[in-house]
């Protein structure tokens, strides 16, 4: 049998506290194989994750890893410890006027904290969870889920197994602390200032060691099928010139090429082709050849050498990426006409629907969770990009992406006005 009773009567709580020690002197049993729930906002309070005055909007901005959605002032955003809820967690209630409260640093240290002071001062192993409150896709309402534990399993493997009609189980994944913490939150409630629940019953997922806490249930991103809200896909794409060392997943960018050939284009034609540098050696030798001829091109317009150097460093952003695309133009299927002015609208066709197929690919590469940045310097050297890439004469590059995981988070920029961009008759 599971029981589950709120742990009342706790004082508030304040910075310096010791939760254990409030467990401790609050008269309530204690015993091995139990499991605390203790709301995050205690949590916060006792390290101190306190703000004061009207900046919650700044507090959400500095927690937010990246933003998944807007609807208007709501921000869903992923925060730096991988969780994805309403305002990167930033609360401000129960909470003293004027004041806000932010995530635990690490929830999943603060839970090993207070089951070690229970273990100091009780002398029993128990499970420990830290929990808050969040909404679900496609789901009214909100229910409490873990952002942090020691002691406790947190997860069920049922994969492999059977169910009782003999079906094989290849999905089935239970996220034990997440039901444990939906669970607790019955007996603590939004109101009623009870901020600790005692779970009893479910000994046998208490743990000897701490554990992997709920980072085992973040989710990576390259295995998160819905990253960003579908309203918000395309402010996703930013362009992203410093990359981490982490390898670029080619089936990711093959993914982001399928994306790219979903474009519009003219007469039924497909104007796109993309060349993948997955080899490094020819990588290199493209990079060479393509700063070769922009030195010429500059010492042909007069530039010094000291100006040419700085202006080349401008393709370190392709030197220094995990993986460049070239995105190429075809003309295939295109029309001819007796006339200058049709042939040059005919290309102009094909150009914009060129473009249109490299947003695509840049959208989807940042669904992807992959950062990119769009570079024009293989069109002013088509010729050389065909001869080092061994490119039929029909093919034109136009440009080059630089594709990486971003090392930081891209910086937030003024919106535009679309006001600004629209004439009406």
């Amino acid at each position: 049998m599971i029981q589950i009773e709120g742990v009342a009567g706790l004082a508030e709580v304040v910075p310096g506290d010791d939760i254990a020690e409030l467990v401790a002197g609050s008269g309530m049993k204690v015993a091995d194989g139990d499991i605390l729930v203790v709301t995050s906002k205690i949590v916060s309070k006792a390290e101190g994750r306190i703000q004061r005055g009207d900046s919650r909007a700044e507090a959400i901005a500095a927690e937010t890893e990246r933003v998944v959605a807007r609807r208007g002032d709501l921000v869903i955003a992923q925060t730096r410890h991988g969780f994805v809820m309403a305002a990167a967690g930033v609360d401000a209630s129960n909470t003293a006027a004027g004041t806000i409260l932010l995530l635990p640093e690490d929830a999943d240290a603060s839970a090993r904290r207070i089951r070690a002071g229970i273990r100091e001062r009780l002398g029993c192993d128990v499970g420990v969870i830290v929990s808050d409150t969040f909404g679900r896709p496609w789901r009214h309402g909100l229910t409490d889920l873990a952002i942090g534990a020691a002691g406790v399993r947190p997860l069920e493997d049922f994969r492999g197994l059977t169910d009782p009609y003999g079906n094989p189980l290849s999905a089935t994944v239970t996220a034990l602390v997440d039901e444990i913490a939906a669970a607790a939150e019955l007996a603590k409630g939004k109101l009623a200032g009870v901020p600790i629940a005692l779970v009893r019953g479910l000994p046998h997922l208490v743990t000897e060691e701490d554990g992997p806490g709920v980072t085992a249930l973040v989710r990576p991103a390259d295995e998160d099928l819905f990253r960003h809200g579908s309203a918000d896909v395309v402010y996703a794409r930013r362009t992203i010139r410093e990359f981490s060392p982490v390898p670029v997943d080619p089936a990711a960018v093959r993914r982001a090429v399928a994306a790219a050939i979903s474009a519009p284009a003219p007469h039924h034609t497909t104007p796109w082709r993309f060349v993948l540098l997955e080899d490094p050696a020819t990588r290199v030798a493209l990079l060479d050849a393509m700063r070769d001829a922009w030195i010429a091109d500059l010492r042909a317009d007069g530039f010094s050498e000291s100006s040419i150097a700085k202006r080349i460093r401008r393709g370190d952003v392709l030197r220094n990426a995990p993986y460049l695309a070239v995105p190429c133009l075809v003309m295939e299927g295109s029309h001819t006409y007796p006339d200058a002015r049709r042939n040059a609208a005919e290309r102009e066709m094909f150009i914009v629907a060129t473009g249109a197929g490299v947003e695509n690919f840049l959208i989807q590469l940042a669904v992807e969770g992959l950062g990119s940045a769009w570079v024009s310097s293989t069109m002013f050297c088509r010729p050389t990009v065909r001869e080092i890439l061994n490119l039929p004469d029909t093919w034109d590059p136009m440009g080059t992406v630089a594709i990486g995981h971003p090392s930081a988070p891209p910086r937030d920029r003024p919106p535009r006005n679309p006001s600004d961009f629209i004439l009406v008759r």
